[in-house]
């Protein structure tokens, strides 16, 4: 009964000012609900990232170039404006010697105008040698077949292509077989992929396979490469690999001082731990800041709570005159700060479940595999958050009042 008549009280006061409270609920709904959002998209694009590195696999490795005067933080095949052509098809072909090597795939990319007729269509170019679906999972047929290390080493002008170039030039179906026309070169399609989405921002459905040494030779005029994926026989000696490798190309590249590689080698186990280390570190930073807007809610249960102790002096002076005790007062008041703060994030939180799926559903149809998770950690934190602010928040408030004498009170009105 000592906890259901503040309540009672509670409730009557709040009902009784609804403009009030529902304005003191917004700032805490908002600040709920952002803290939602951030936990799931956060969540959802760390797996959606993980999901890309999954699909080559725990056993595989990636090697890049690398600008050689930056250590190991700027990775990549350009890096102030200098372009690194030094890794070759031979240094992936080479690595195929060392014992716990069982496949690669060298890779590159290009662009150029395909036709079929008289459609046209900007055509990404997805330079790949034949190991490319033995290692990345997610590369898979629909029709016909890929092609063979003779038709890449003969420079043989076929293709596979994904569906979304098939549906523009042929229709769904109809594409093997035929020929498209890439930079005024014929290629006849002999497989179509099935549907991939977009994977990092780059959309698999409207690119086409070919070659890599026709992409090379014949469409990009060049001999290196932009990177080269290994698979190894046992994922267990990933770290003995990952400097086999490293030597062998330091051999290769004639360089003696490691600051001075123009490559770099990352097991997918380690870009999986390097990506989770940076997505939680960004969560926390996120969740910090949007912390704020939980905390402006907070101020503002505090000035409600503040003008309602003034506007209701005479009525806590005539219940304490009635026998009401100091603590039934501060219950009363602090109550009332939690309610609304649970209330808050109640809505919060069903908003935050509705945004989530309606951002997820809208990502579907642009083609993104991206789920935002709402996780059961951050709906805790945020319902805990929130009624940690009503309390801290609405204490003070509520210790006055219940501090204040009787005849003040009702001398006061």
């Amino acid at each position: 009964m000592s906890f259901l008549l503040p309540l009672k009280f509670a409730l009557k006061n709040l009902s009784a000012n609804k403009a009030r409270t529902a304005l003191t609920l917004v700032g805490i709904v908002i600040g709920i609900t952002s803290v939602i959002l951030i936990s799931a998209s956060g969540q959802g694009v760390k797996q959606f990232v993980l999901g890309q590195v999954d699909s080559f696999g725990s056993d595989s490795i990636q090697i890049e170039p690398k600008v050689p005067t930056s250590k190991n933080g700027d990775v990549g095949s350009t890096a102030n404006n200098v372009q690194i052509t030094t890794l070759k098809i031979e240094d992936a072909e080479a690595t195929l010697k060392l014992a716990n090597i069982k496949s690669f795939y060298a890779g590159s990319i290009g662009q150029a105008l395909g036709s079929y007729g008289n459609t046209n269509k900007k055509i990404m170019l997805f330079g790949a040698s034949e190991g490319a679906p033995a290692i990345d999972s997610g590369l898979k047929l629909r029709d016909g077949r890929f092609y063979s290390r003779a038709e890449d080493d003969s420079l043989a002008q076929v293709t596979v292509i994904g569906p979304e170039v098939e549906e523009t030039f042929f229709g769904r179906g109809e594409g093997v077989g035929k020929e498209i026309r890439i930079k005024g070169k014929k290629f006849r399609v002999i497989g179509v992929l099935e549907g991939r989405g977009t994977v990092g921002f780059i959309n698999f459905d409207s690119m086409a396979y070919i070659p890599i040494k026709t992409l090379q030779k014949k469409i990009l005029g060049v001999d290196h490469i932009l990177f080269f994926t290994v698979k190894m026989k046992d994922g267990s000696l990933t770290e003995d690999t990952v400097n086999d490798i490293r030597f062998l190309l330091r051999d290769r590249h004639d360089i003696e001082d490691e600051d001075k590689e123009d490559f770099s080698v990352v097991s997918m186990k380690e870009a999986a731990e390097m990506i989770k280390d940076v997505f939680n570190s960004i969560n926390i930073l996120l969740l910090a800041l949007t912390s704020v807007s939980l905390i402006v809610g907070g101020v503002g249960i505090m000035n409600v709570m503040y003008v309602s102790v003034v506007e209701r002096t005479f009525e806590i002076g005539l219940r304490k005159a009635l026998g009401a005790s100091s603590s039934s007062i501060l219950k009363q008041f602090l109550t009332e700060a939690v309610i609304i703060t649970f209330l808050g994030g109640l809505i919060g939180i069903i908003l935050g479940f509705l945004i989530s799926a309606l951002a997820s559903y809208a990502f579907t149809l642009l083609g993104y595999d991206l789920q935002f998770q709402v996780t059961w950690d951050g709906v805790l934190l945020a319902t805990g958050f929130s009624i940690m602010v009503g309390v801290l928040f609405g204490f003070y408030p509520a210790y006055r009042a219940s501090k204040l004498s009787p005849m003040e009170a009702i001398r006061r009105n």
